[in-house]
């Protein structure tokens, strides 16, 4: 996987948020409900390169063709984080401002789940 530009972005969020395979026709009425109206030919140009890139899967048994997410939104969000961690020089650096900028909930998170990592 890898980055994703501003309207993939946007479909993966809906088909993310979706409890089932999605049509284009699905996301085309998730995003106008959000208040963006795309053609479903613009919607399925963005479904092929987000399969090219890895972060959805075709059922294409069935017309409409169904999109299912290869992985979470949590594993894509884990995957960013460990990409540009990996970049630094001084990943502890990185480390320290990051957990000096969280909140008091998030720090007691990240503590359990240290300890039971550990």
């Amino acid at each position: 996987m890898g980055t994703l530009g501003e309207l993939e972005r946007a479909v993966m969020d809906a088909v993310w948020d979706a409890p089932e395979p999605v049509t284009a026709y699905d996301i085309r009425d998730h995003l106008q409900s959000e208040g963006r109206t795309l053609a479903v030919t613009t919607l399925l140009t963005v479904l092929s390169r987000l399969e090219k890139k890895g972060f959805v899967t075709p059922d294409r048994s069935a017309r409409p063709h169904r999109y299912t997410a290869v992985a979470s939104r949590a594993d894509h969000v884990a995957e960013l984080m460990h990409d540009v961690l990996g970049t630094s020089s001084d990943r502890t650096a990185v480390l320290e401002r990051f957990v000096g900028s969280v909140s008091d909930e998030d720090a007691a998170v990240l503590r359990q789940l240290l300890d039971r990592a550990g």
